[in-house]
């Protein structure tokens, strides 16, 4: 199912990623809170951080927009936007060149915001290199689009690799089920849903 999800996104070489007005890396909760009195928070999956500061570091675009994802039941965490920032100062990105949204809870929402750093005077359509997770980037885009962008997608956090390719003649554990097989399920039932809300097939 994951492959039918993220079908036709292929992973893309930065050699073959055009120039555009902005790089803009949507949020996914990346970053998760431990249990505890502390307030530690640890990566899930630093995909979509990481390409989008490659992409920078490549001069792929003037600026690098994280949207500022939040989570509203856990109102202690910064924006993820704001955590993102932070993290790439630290790998030696200049501050003048990071940007975040205002909180977001969707990408509808993460596409108005991002909306707003482009005036419409000067950017009747703007470019911009959309990095987010393959399994979200045709509903991302279709929704990007809609509120006026040209987009250039850049896929990554591929999740079919693991499931679709092995081969039980190779290991016969995938035989067995899994929980990593059951959380890749459970993501492409939620992208399909997404996609029906936004009637973005």
């Amino acid at each position: 199912m994951m492959k039918f999800i993220e079908h036709p996104w292929e992973r893309v070489e930065l050699k073959f990623t055009k120039k555009t007005d902005a790089i803009v890396v949507l949020s996914s909760g990346n970053r998760k809170s431990i249990r505890g009195k502390s307030k530690v928070l640890e990566w899930h999956d630093p995909d979509r951080f990481f390409a989008g500061i490659t992409l920078l570091r490549e001069s792929k675009a003037p600026k690098l927009i994280f949207t500022g994802g939040a989570n509203p039941y856990k109102p202690e965490i910064s924006l993820q936007g704001n955590i993102y920032i932070e993290d790439a100062i630290a790998y030696g990105l200049p501050k003048n060149k990071l940007f975040s949204t205002a909180k977001v809870f969707n990408t509808l929402q993460e596409a108005k915001a991002v909306r707003n750093f482009f005036p419409k005077k000067s950017f009747e359509n703007p470019k911009i290199t959309l990095v987010t997770s393959a399994y979200h980037m045709q509903r991302a885009k279709k929704v990007f689009e809609r509120e006026g962008f040209n987009v250039q997608p850049f896929p990554v956090d591929f999740k079919n690799n693991k499931i679709i390719y092995r081969s039980i003649f190779n290991d016969p554990y995938n035989l067995l089920p899994s929980a990593d097989s059951l959380m890749v399920s459970s993501l492409a039932f939620r992208e399909i849903i997404g996609r029906i809300v936004y009637r973005s097939w």
